[in-house]
């Protein structure tokens, strides 16, 4: 039951990781939306993306030490992939998978320890999210391979997975508890499921069962101990296991085919 604001050990390259996603996020205030007639992918976002690109190398050089520096070769391209593709304007689940594997291959050459685990979900991934909602909203990017109204999200998972295992041992907050816009008014800023839901009714109209009936679903379940088995089960069948997702994803000496 930690929330997202409890003190946890950061360490350098935890702060200097959040720096690059702050520096990220500065960007898209740089970089305005064009005024054009379609309603999805701001051609501004390939500017945005193309910045991305020609400083992610210089980004990870910022902390990987001097040995490792080589392997920039294998982990550059997971970086770049994590924050949508620039031809087609749009971001989804695998592109969020691309932003994992970049963290595990840090934990894997030992740059995140253990330690870190906590700060990683609470530090960096809340500032991903925080990052791609913002150009989700600023470039209208277009879902990818979105499963339309009976996916989870349009756009993400891996918040579910850690939202639900934050609160599986809170002591009155019950998965029925996201219909409560009381709780959700003061609490999505500690919970990052709670947080998820309360993007969702920002951004959808209409009743939640209607435009997220999964979720809505899901939160019948009795305890997050359940859906947070049933959402790392969801993820290995539904990402890690779809072709469409998979076939763009890169493998080399740190993740091995």
């Amino acid at each position: 039951g930690r929330k997202i604001s409890d003190p946890c050990h950061e360490s350098a390259t935890v702060s200097n990781i959040v720096s690059i996603i702050e520096n990220l996020s500065l960007w898209v205030d740089q970089i305005p939306p064009v005024q054009q007639s379609s309603r999805y992918g701001n051609i501004s976002y390939r500017t945005w993306h193309e910045r991305l690109t020609e400083n992610a190398e210089s980004f990870m050089l910022q902390f990987l030490p001097e040995d490792l520096k080589p392997s920039t070769i294998e982990i550059v391209p997971y970086f770049t992939d994590s924050f949508g593709n620039s031809s087609r304007i749009d971001y989804g689940t695998g592109h969020e998978t691309n932003f994992a594997a970049w963290l595990y291959c840090l934990a894997r050459m030992g740059i995140i320890k253990e330690e870190d685990y906590q700060a990683v979900v609470a530090r960096v991934f809340v500032k991903y999210l925080d990052l791609m909602r913002k150009l989700q909203l600023v470039y209208c990017l277009e879902p990818a391979g979105s499963h339309g109204v009976w996916g989870l999200d349009d756009y993400h998972f891996l918040p579910f997975i850690f939202g639900s295992s934050q609160l599986i041992d809170h002591k009155y907050m019950k998965p029925k508890s996201i219909h409560n816009e009381d709780i959700l008014d003061n609490f999505s800023s500690e919970y990052m499921y709670l947080s998820c839901i309360g993007f969702i009714k920002k951004v959808k109209k209409g009743p939640f069962a209607e435009h997220s009936p999964l979720l809505d679903d899901i939160s019948a379940v009795p305890n997050w101990k359940k859906v947070n088995s049933g959402m790392l089960k969801m993820y290995k069948a539904e990402v890690l296991e779809k072709v469409p997702i998979m076939q763009h994803f890169l493998f080399g000496w740190l993740i091995k085919w």
